[in-house]
């Protein structure tokens, strides 16, 4: 029977590790290694509000405290583990750990965990944390058992009356940790405004039972602390890369080379993966605004491509001080790599992976902008979870796969096949060199090919990349979809943008603009990019701007 519980972490930094290295580290790397355990529910920081030391508490739901005795999670204790910025951080924190198996768990009727909330509500909410021991030693069990009752028959009742209470639990010194002594710890959560300290509050805290528990107690500590932080899988802050002390510090990168920072004074970026409900990991990149409350922009790719092909849009973008506001979240595509999962690869679930990338970076509503795939995947995901998306711009893409599209996607993946291209690293198939010419020529327009041949040259090398057996899987998608139903009833409104030269796609989509319906908005714009092929935002990323900014400056983002 499972056990669950608490890991209760104190830290006090020494000076000499400077506040960014030490938020860096621990929002960063130290926290999300933990939340991608499958038995660590949440985690949370606290900050002390009452002047004592140490100033930092960190909290972590475990389902089944046995669950920190096996190797999953001591690996993550182990020096073979840690990263040197880790040991040389440690190095430099006075760390307390607890754990402590849970007795009792009180919340009022209309409780919502603070990770399932915004961090803008969850700002301000009150922890205090209780911690005792008992006088008599061993444990008497009818002081204990005094200490528990009184808790359940009456402190946490009484709590539960001051105004914005929202959570009370009890916990005892975990039985995997049989040489600690024996302490309970009641935490009380509270909303930022609240009536510690009025009348509710002073009656709960003199009774006479209340009395007669404090008498049999052998210690005592009381401490006050305010949310700042809530943990996700996918690291994702910004705030700390921007200074000097992390610039000086350089780029910091994972043992295992998947989660990468770039400090900088005004762009700064994290790069790393978040993993699917089936078992896929999604790479991404988060840069732009340090505002961890900042709007966020996804970008969806094209099939047979990586999220780089959006670095001329992504700094164009930036560049315009209008855009700083923003952060841009982009990520690699199911099929960029032969893991692509084990179920058929469809527009729904793309669409739900978008939505675990936001889950995972805790970003309730984001902006959304697709190309090709990418483009009916935005399309979609507005369409499926109108609840998470502000608006969206498809671009070259279509509402419904055409017959033709089996054969041709099919035929493409066996030109692929024939050629046998492997990467030279790993030995896996990929799309090699014919199929990539052949791609990249129906993409682009011919005078790209004579004004840019570097930009096309670029584009072909990532196509020619691309993992074959990966491509098979994410081609399914495109072999047979139809959103057009859903169109007509949408609930989020947006744009569609075709490259001039995209064969029949601009009058497709001029179709697509008329067929979203939105209640109490006028017909969607289509917006045509000149010069432009499949991937306008490659071919022509100023005008591509110029469309993006036009249309979420216009909207309340």
């Amino acid at each position: 029977m499972a056990t669950p519980g608490l890991l209760y972490v104190t830290m006090q930094p020494r000076q000499s590790l400077p506040t960014a290295h030490f938020h860096d580290w621990y929002n960063t790397e130290h926290g999300p290694l933990r939340l991608r355990l499958p038995f660590v529910t949440n985690g949370f920081r606290y900050r002390a509000v009452d002047s004592l030391e140490p100033e930092w508490l960190a909290l972590y739901d475990i389902t089944d405290m046995v669950e920190l005795t096996r190797e999953p999670y001591l690996a993550l204790r182990g020096d073979a583990v840690k990263t040197p910025r880790e040991k040389a951080t440690m190095a430099q924190i006075a760390v307390d750990r607890k754990l402590y198996d849970l007795l009792q768990d009180e919340t009022a009727a209309d409780f919502v965990p603070l990770n399932e909330q915004p961090d803008t509500t969850a700002a301000g909410h009150v922890l205090i944390s209780n911690t005792s021991t008992l006088r008599a030693d061993p444990a008497d069990p009818a002081a204990e058992d005094d200490l528990r009752r009184w808790y359940r028959d009456e402190h946490i009742p009484m709590l539960a009356r001051v105004p914005g209470w929202r959570r009370s639990r009890v916990l005892v010194t975990a039985s995997i940790d049989p040489n600690a002594r024996r302490e309970f710890v009641a935490l009380h959560e509270f909303t930022p405004q609240n009536g510690l300290g009025g009348p509710e509050h002073k009656a709960a805290m003199d009774t006479p039972w209340r009395n007669r528990v404090a008498e049999s107690l052998a210690s005592k500590t009381r401490r006050i602390y305010n949310w700042t932080y809530t943990f996700g899988p996918a690291p994702r802050e910004l705030h700390a890369l921007t200074s000097p002390d992390t610039i000086s510090a350089g780029r910091w990168t994972s043992n295992d080379g998947r989660t990468r920072t770039f400090p900088h004074a005004t762009n700064p970026a994290v790069e790393s993966f978040v993993t699917t409900q089936d078992g896929v990991d999604i790479p991404y990149r988060l840069e732009g605004s340090t505002n961890p409350h900042a709007p966020v922009i996804v970008l969806s790719n094209s099939i047979l491509v990586d999220y780089t092909i959006w670095d001329a849009f992504v700094d164009n973008f930036l560049s315009d001080a209008r855009n700083r506001k923003f952060r841009i979240l982009r990520y690699n595509t199911r099929g960029r790599y032969a893991a692509a999962g084990e179920v058929p690869v469809t527009v729904d679930l793309l669409a739900s992976d978008i939505i675990a990338l936001l889950d995972a970076l805790r970003v309730p509503t984001a902006a959304l902008i697709g190309v090709s795939l990418g483009g009916v995947t935005v399309l979609n995901t507005s369409l499926l979870y109108p609840d998470r998306v502000k608006t969206f711009i498809a671009c070259d893409t279509n509402s419904s796969a055409p017959e033709t599209n089996r054969k041709a996607w099919n035929d493409r993946a066996d030109m692929a096949e024939a050629e046998g291209a492997r990467d030279p690293s790993t030995g896996e198939s990929i799309i090699g060199e014919e199929l990539a010419e052949v791609t990249t020529r129906r993409w682009f327009v011919p005078e790209s090919y004579e004004t840019q041949p570097g930009v096309l040259g670029r584009v072909k090398e990532i196509v020619r990349g691309n993992s074959l057996v990966g491509f098979r899987k994410a081609m399914q998608a495109l072999c047979a979809y139809d959103v057009r139903g859903r169109m007509g009833s949408a609930k989020v409104g947006g744009l569609f943008v075709a490259g001039e030269g995209d064969g029949v796609l601009p009058k497709t989509m001029a179709q697509m603009a008329d067929d979203l319906k939105v209640e109490g908005q006028g017909a969607a714009e289509l917006k045509i990019i000149p010069k432009a092929g499949h991937l306008p935002m490659v071919e022509q990323p100023g005008a591509f701007v110029e469309v993006v900014n036009a249309y979420l400056h216009s909207c309340t983002m």
